[in-house]
């Protein structure tokens, strides 16, 4: 085995079990060998972050452990991102995320951010306690292809029904596909407030969001 494909095999490993320090190691070693950002990211990163997002819907990781896989992911981001931007590697799509007004619960939607951005979005994060007219400016200001709505509290839930009907009123609902997840939220009430599609978790978000705009031949079945 040569020792770009230890390289890739190590951040591989290393990105599945949360070890933030080797993969930084590793990415900074791959890129000193010459590899490709896009190689690394695609053959290695990406790869193992679809694996605990597998583990994740089959109950054998929980999300203690998507978290610290997504931190590992993130610190070899933090180094490719802006070296995929030179190559003028284009993304894959725009999404712009947010927690729903009166709710400032964020642990679930920055993880769903480091995933979508592992997979080729760019992500417009707008934070927690996010009121109906930011979602509307981001969308004019960004031209997302789709748009990502948190809500954890139950009491906050009724938000998403204002933000796509303020969507709407803007003229811009047939622009955007609108997802919504949280921990209380389900498919019937999604469907309820009109959204196009409900994620319960980071890795059904991705293959939703692909699904959505039309990327069905990049997710796995």
């Amino acid at each position: 085995m040569s020792r770009q494909e230890e390289i890739l095999d190590g951040l591989y490993e290393h990105t599945l079990n949360g070890e933030v320090t080797p993969v930084v190691e590793l990415t900074q070693e791959g890129l000193a060998f010459g590899m490709e950002p896009l190689t690394l990211l695609f053959d290695a990163l990406i790869p193992a972050l679809e694996e605990v997002g597998r583990l994740f819907e089959i109950g054998e990781y929980f999300v203690p452990e998507m978290l610290i896989s997504a931190r590992a992911m993130q610190g070899a981001m933090n180094i490719l991102k802006p070296l995929i931007a030179e190559t003028g590697a284009k993304p894959i799509g725009t999404f712009v995320m947010g927690t729903v007004k009166g709710d400032i619960h964020d642990i679930g939607k920055n993880l769903c951010n480091i995933m979508l951005e592992g997979a080729g979005f760019v992500v417009v994060d707008l934070g927690v306690n996010v009121p109906p007219d930011k979602f509307v400016a981001a969308i004019i200001e960004h031209q997302p292809q789709a748009v990502g709505m948190s809500a954890f509290l139950t009491t906050t839930m009724p938000m998403f029904k204002k933000n796509i009907e303020a969507i709407k009123e803007a003229g811009l609902r047939d622009k955007v596909k609108i997802l919504v997840g949280g921990a209380p939220v389900t498919q019937e009430y999604a469907e309820v407030v009109g959204a196009d599609g409900y994620a319960p978790d980071a890795s059904s978000t991705v293959r939703l969001t692909k699904e959505l705009i039309g990327l069905t031949e990049s997710v796995a079945s």
